[in-house]
């Protein structure tokens, strides 16, 4: 009998191969095993379609009846906001969304206040949009500028601990300021620019919660160069000041896109027709460490495309078909010239040498609840759920 004897390199391939799971595309959509938690039925359709079609179903409402509910809500709007200034709010960032709904907002007679938060990060073409934008339709913006030493200290730390969701930062910070600004105008409407159509599927293994204040500071304070507690310009916002304030102002976050035929192609012409609105070539693309990180950092050290999930969702809100989708795919991404550019902009502005973050693209990733996170009182305290559940009992025994 012959033996073969494999060399050690040999031996670390197979394993590898050995431990990869088989590679599957869903049947239906783009969506494949970079989604690490997808599963797939005996069709081969994966469970995204599933998790859109109950999403569609639950929000979003086409023909009369979305008609009826916009109109409802606008007239809601109206009434409570007609003594202020302002009568609602929402965030700009140039972005398709948030700017046809701006042209949403005027179109329907309502006064909202604007707000955009600069990181540090806006293309001039995003500048452009944003002032197009407030100019034509004429409504007040209020730009909240975050120091960008500080900004900086926080985004390299996350890129030191090689979590997959850097975005956490701005977003978080985004709302923070649309919270404040709502509560010193005394606004109770947040128009929000989600929808389902567009923006229906994304893996829960590709994002992280947005509002974990503790994770944030656990990140910042385990790889900052700045003490977390000076960090006076970032807008931390707390779920329990969160509270506080939706109680004492009411907020309430509402999301109009869903209640219309949000066509993404049709809704691009007609900002860019009414607006000047002028294309990024990607979706939030706006920013230029956005494009970076969705181009380059998500790829080649998470092995993710967020292309996926977006095509995906057109596909299943039947504004492309999958060989239209497939056919995107097999198109780069990013392009290599624009690459070239940004990323020795991004590496200068945030202070890392090439070598130094060539090693963090080949690190593996870190979880973000490998760090101290938010828990809930019935997470912290698992009696209390027992607790609870003897009080349902006796109100539903009384």
């Amino acid at each position: 009998m012959t033996t073969t004897t494999l060399s050690t390199e040999e031996q670390t391939s197979a394993a590898v191969r050995i431990a990869e799971p088989e590679y599957r595309i869903c049947v239906k959509t783009v969506m494949d095993t970079s989604d690490p938690n997808i599963t797939f039925d005996a069709n081969g359709v994966c469970n995204h379609v599933e998790t859109y079609n109950l999403a569609a179903a639950k929000h979003v409402l086409t023909g009369d009846q979305g008609t009826e509910m916009l109109l409802a809500t606008v007239d809601r709007i109206k009434k409570h906001g007609r003594s202020g200034k302002y009568d609602c709010i929402l965030g700009l960032s140039g972005g398709v969304d948030s700017t046809y709904l701006c042209l949403l907002a005027k179109q329907h007679g309502l006064r909202p206040l604007v707000v955009h938060f600069d990181n540090g990060w806006n293309s001039e073409l995003a500048v452009h949009n944003i002032e197009n934008t407030v100019r034509n339709l004429g409504f007040d913006l209020y730009t909240y500028v975050v120091d960008w030493p500080e900004f900086r200290d926080l985004q390299r730390a996350y890129i030191k601990a090689h979590v997959i969701d850097i975005e956490v930062l701005t977003d978080h910070g985004f709302m923070a300021v649309l919270y404040e600004q709502a509560k010193k105008h005394r606004i109770k409407f947040v128009l929000g620019g989600m929808n389902v159509v567009t923006e229906g599927i994304l893996p829960t293994n590709w994002i992280y919660s947005k509002a974990d204040l503790v994770n944030i500071k656990a990140i910042h304070t385990a790889h900052g160069d700045i003490a977390t507690n000076k960090l006076g310009s970032y807008p931390f916002l707390s779920p329990m000041r969160r509270k506080v304030m939706q109680r004492l102002v009411g907020l309430e976050v509402i999301s109009p896109l869903n209640w219309m035929d949000f066509t993404y192609d049709k809704v691009k012409a007609e900002i860019t027709s009414d607006l000047g609105w002028r294309d990024y070539g990607g979706k939030h693309y706006e920013s230029i460490f956005t494009r970076f990180y969705q181009g380059y950092i998500l790829p080649e050290k998470f092995g993710i495309d967020k292309r996926r999930a977006h095509l995906s969702t057109l596909v299943c809100s039947d504004q492309m078909s999958r060989d239209q989708a497939m056919d995107r795919m097999s198109q780069p991404g990013y392009d290599s010239d624009q690459c070239a550019i940004d990323k020795p902009f991004v590496l200068k502005k945030l202070g890392f040498q090439a070598d130094e973050f060539d090693e963090y693209i080949a690190a593996p990733r870190v979880e973000h609840k490998d760090y101290p996170h938010w828990k809930s009182v019935f997470q912290i305290y698992p009696w209390l759920n027992q607790m609870r559940s003897i009080a349902r009992g006796l109100r539903r025994s009384a």
